[in-house]
């Protein structure tokens, strides 16, 4: 099983090369799921079938091999968010809000995010897939998609041990007194589902069988927004395995016919473009896309596009994952986080009881540290060769020397 995410900024044909990429894999004999979890419901258009968004979380079977799916939330949310949303409902309640407005208040949000989670960890689960491929939001929507299983499942985990021991000492008679009414066993059950759900979706979207691929055009605008993606996808855990520049024009010389100044133009930008994304993402395989003369719409015309593209790498080739790792030194321990064009003046690092708070830019990841460095402090950190190097030293209060 391998699952595929692309995403890319808003408009430069990530749907087109996320079902062009599906297609491709099917008439090759992979059995393949494509999906969307972009709120803008396109797929359906670009493979020309009518998937619809209230499917009832059911594949459209499209060709041998080959299905679509358009993720449905209220189906998939169920009655688990609704169990917490009449307490919610209560609390607000004793406290006299106004019901419109509480019913307002205690909407889910990200409920569509939520609902693409959970697809995607049943359908890995329990699909007959030998390939997902994931077709993302654009890119701000993607990276707060791939960062709510890790972030929501921190949040739980604080939020449970303290509802169970509210619910132990404070008895039905002082929760009467003080007016607000105590969460019973269905909103706890919710609750515990969710964190373990999201636990299951995390391993999925940082295991060894799932990769992301950057979509952008050779532009400067759209390349720099692509750089900040890599490195932001790093720091959350999550692997890009390929980068595929999309919309290349033919050369404005071929056919030997004196080119126009504007196709010119654009060839010359384009191909400076293409220089700056070799240098860019160096070292990650390079899929360059030509702009066809008509719109690829529809399997046939979405396995020509595949056709036509140059470069790449194999649907179901191996993840190579290089993800957080801690090393033993001579004075302490090295922790290391893949953060590739990050620069210094980016990040930002704070130390939180057993915490390390890892910033870049408007991007943020809470890493629970391993018991070992929790009984360290941090000596100093830098950032050299796309990898974030954190110090550690014992602590000697808590792990005297010798």
């Amino acid at each position: 099983m391998r699952v595929i995410l692309f995403t890319g900024k808003g408009g430069v044909g990530k749907t087109t090369t996320a079902a062009a990429t599906a297609v491709r894999a099917a008439r090759a004999g992979v059995k393949t799921l494509v999906m969307s979890t972009d709120p803008a419901h396109s797929l359906g258009d670009t493979l020309g079938v009518p998937l619809g968004a209230g499917g009832g979380g059911v594949p459209v079977d499209l060709e041998p091999g080959l299905s679509a799916l358009q993720i449905s939330p209220p189906h998939l949310l169920g009655e688990s968010w609704r169990v917490v949303q009449d307490y919610l409902l209560a609390v607000l309640d004793t406290v006299g809000v106004d019901a419109v407005v509480a019913e307002e208040l205690t909407r889910l949000p990200g409920a569509e995010e939520v609902a693409a989670l959970l697809e995607l960890r049943a359908q890995v689960e329990s699909g007959p897939w030998d390939l997902v491929v994931v077709d993302c939001a654009p890119t701000a929507e993607t990276l707060r998609l791939l960062a709510l299983p890790e972030a929501l499942a921190w949040h739980l985990e604080r939020l449970l041990p303290a509802q169970r021991g509210l619910i132990r000492t404070l008895r039905p008679a002082a929760a009467a007194a003080a007016g607000v009414p105590l969460p019973d066993q269905a909103v706890l059950e919710a609750v515990t589902g969710w964190h373990r759900q999201m636990r299951q979706v995390h391993r999925i979207l940082t295991g060894d069988q799932t990769s992301v691929r950057l979509v952008l055009t050779p532009e400067r605008v759209v390349i720099a927004e692509s750089r900040r993606t890599w490195t932001s996808l790093s720091l959350y855990g999550f692997v890009v395995d390929a980068v595929v520049v999309n919309r290349v024009f033919p050369d404005a010389a071929e056919g030997g016919r004196e080119p126009d100044a504007w196709r010119a133009s654009w060839n010359a930008a384009q191909q400076d473009g293409l220089v700056e994304v070799r240098e860019s993402f160096a070292g990650l395989p390079l899929v360059v896309t030509p702009y066809l003369s008509t719109e690829p719409i529809g399997a046939d015309a979405l396995a020509d596009l595949a056709q036509a593209q140059d470069g790449g790498t194999e649907v179901l080739a191996p993840v190579v994952h290089r993800g957080l790792a801690v090393e033993r030194t001579d004075e302490g321990f090295l922790l290391v986080l893949p953060l590739p064009l990050a620069h210094a003046s980016d990040l930002g690092l704070q130390r939180r009881d057993d915490e390390l708070v890892v910033t870049v830019g408007e991007h943020r990841r809470v890493l629970t540290l391993p018991s070992a460095l929790q009984r360290c402090v941090v000596e100093g950190a830098s950032v050299r060769d796309g990898l974030l190097r954190v110090r550690f030293v014992p602590d000697e209060e808590v792990w005297p020397r010798g």
